[in-house]
């Protein structure tokens, strides 16, 4: 397939681009552009303004970009007096026109000029990148987060999944996606081509990715997937480089074994349960033997927590583990004689099942994807992870999370309601489980 052809099926899927507005030699700074976008009445202008303003944003520094941030902030707000009159004629007159006025000026004016400025062709992905920024100065900017909350609220909206676009990715993807998905594969690092390759065009392995209209070269996540006879218990085998492929007739197990989200700016719009979904819908009608969905999943703040919480302890075996951990070479040794295995597994439910944020829902945040999901906490995997990056992590364990077609649903529903996380017994014993 040729990189034109891919673009333009992508493409055509929703929408046809329209006509490129390009932005003139406006003298007018970024502010008064942004305030000049508000006053003109035809298409054309303010779409010329529109490419002036972003052409002018991204040749800001970045203190001139926290200064243009503070701007909309404090000018772009809402008015509440404006709000409270319009509220009060809707009370005393609940007629259509007063609900649209009311509507209006209860949201703020930074959100109206986002729209505006997404009249551009490209403006979406330069818009994306803009809110980029904004996350970067948010922990020093607290007064940013309600244009953040603006960013968030329109992009759920205009990246929700009737717009997404689900495509394969294979040895036929054109070259410059293939460099993305290397750039953008945040849990199991792609080394170099040969290893993007063992990953994509062997039988047994599939790679799916969500894209956009507005963004066709840009991936928003993907999935990589491995198909297997019986349940992984080590990501080390899934990669091996001298593996031999299943054939189709044997496989009956989809394990989800790297999940990444590709856009920084896209940060709280959810993706992952809408490509899950699909992706098990599509692999099954290529796989009629498949009957288990899984994860192979990593743990990436366990460690974090183990040294939080037990880093001072007097418990002999937790001595003896946090001890092990300290050396990566005295700990692989161990694997030996397993003798860290069981109370690491201890310690491990108690980080999934007694870990909590302030707001009760799991510290982990892979924790809270899946089971989000209507996925159910599954197994504990030993040494299955034991790169440099799975062992600073995770001391070199994984868990498997299972998609069960029949209660994905109810386990999503007891999550949202209840924070209930669904496991198994064998779990929910180590949890309880004191160690000496």
């Amino acid at each position: 397939m040729s990189r034109i052809s891919y673009l333009q099926d992508v493409l055509s899927s929703v929408f046809e681009r329209g006509r490129i507005f390009r932005g003139g030699d406006d003298k007018r700074d970024i502010v008064a552009l942004c305030d000049a976008i508000f006053s003109e009445k035809g298409e054309v202008s303010g779409s010329k303004l529109a490419a002036n303003v972003l052409a002018k944003y991204e040749e800001l520094s970045f203190d001139e970009k926290r200064e243009f941030f503070s701007h909309i902030v404090d000018n772009f707000d809402l008015d509440p007096d404006a709000v409270i009159a319009s509220a009060q004629a809707y009370i005393e007159d609940r007629t259509p026109a007063h609900l649209a006025k009311l509507t209006k000026d209860a949201e703020p004016k930074r959100r109206e000029l986002l729209r505006r400025l997404n009249q551009v062709p490209g403006a979406t992905e330069k818009l994306v990148h803009m809110r980029e920024d904004l996350l970067v100065m948010l922990k020093s900017e607290p007064k940013f987060a309600s244009f953040d909350a603006d960013f968030e609220h329109l992009f759920s909206s205009w990246f929700n999944r009737g717009f997404l676009v689900l495509k394969p990715i294979d040895w036929n993807t054109p070259a410059n996606i293939l460099e993305k998905i290397i750039e953008y594969e945040a849990v199991h690092a792609i080394n170099d081509w040969d290893d993007l390759r063992r990953r994509i065009q062997p039988s047994d392995r599939r790679c799916f990715a969500f894209f956009h209209p507005a963004m066709p070269e840009e991936p928003l996540i993907f999935v990589e997937v491995a198909l297997t006879k019986g349940l992984p218990e080590s990501v080390t085998g899934l990669l091996a480089e001298a593996r031999a492929s299943i054939a189709d007739e044997k496989i009956d197990t989809a394990v989800f074994y790297s999940i990444s989200n590709c856009q920084k700016g896209l940060r709280g719009v959810s993706f992952g349960n809408f490509l899950i979904k699909q992706v098990v819908n599509d692999l099954t009608q290529d796989f009629s033997g498949l009957k288990n969905f899984v994860t192979l999943s990593p743990i990436p703040g366990f460690r974090k927590w183990l040294e939080s919480e037990y880093g001072e302890s007097e418990v002999t075996s937790i001595k003896e583990i946090m001890n092990s951990l300290g050396s990566e070479e005295s700990f692989l040794i161990d694997e030996a004689t397993q003798s860290l295995e069981k109370p690491l597994k201890i310690l491990l439910a108690k980080y999934f099942l007694e870990a909590k944020r302030a707001d009760g829902w799991p510290l982990d945040p892979v924790s809270r994807f899946h089971l989000g999901n209507g996925a159910s906490l599954m197994q504990f995997n030993w040494m299955a992870d034991i790169s440099e990056k799975g062992l600073k992590q995770s001391a070199g364990l994984m868990v498997n999370y299972k998609y069960d077609l029949a209660t994905v649903e109810d386990n999503h529903e007891s999550y949202a309601r209840e924070k209930e996380i669904n496991t198994t017994r064998e779990i929910k014993a180590l949890a309880k489980t004191e160690l000496k």
